[in-house]
């Protein structure tokens, strides 16, 4: 069993989940973080730890978000690993709690992005 960051991670981004992994499970992408389910070893420290309660184990994953289960899996082999705390995002508040956000999930950085259109 692994644990599965959710929908309300997206544009709010706290890290405080990674500070208290111990085995540093987590990914980041440029606006939403992941855990990887293969290093994941279900010890429970960072939901609690979640300000946008966007964590949950993957029995748990709330309904219509399954497929962030997947997502956290995919996103993880691409993603750089995070191990240290880092600020939120400046607006992270006003993004807690808003629905239907996955719209809005970044899944590739900003620089390859641009790589890709210029092509």
């Amino acid at each position: 069993m692994t644990f599965v960051v959710t929908e309300n991670c997206i544009k709010c981004k706290f890290t405080d989940c990674v500070e208290v992994c111990p085995v540093d499970c987590f990914y980041e992408g440029p606006n939403f973080l992941v855990i990887h389910p293969d290093e994941c070893i279900d010890c429970a420290l960072c939901e609690p730890e979640c300000p946008a309660n966007a964590i949950f184990s993957e029995d748990e994953v709330p309904e219509g978000q399954e497929d962030f289960i997947e997502l956290n899996e995919k996103l993880a082999e691409k993603w750089p690993n995070i191990t240290e705390i880092k600020p939120a995002p400046e607006d992270a508040d006003n993004w807690n709690g808003v629905e239907n956000k996955r719209k809005y999930l970044i899944e590739t950085p900003e620089s390859e992005n641009q790589d890709q259109q210029e092509k």
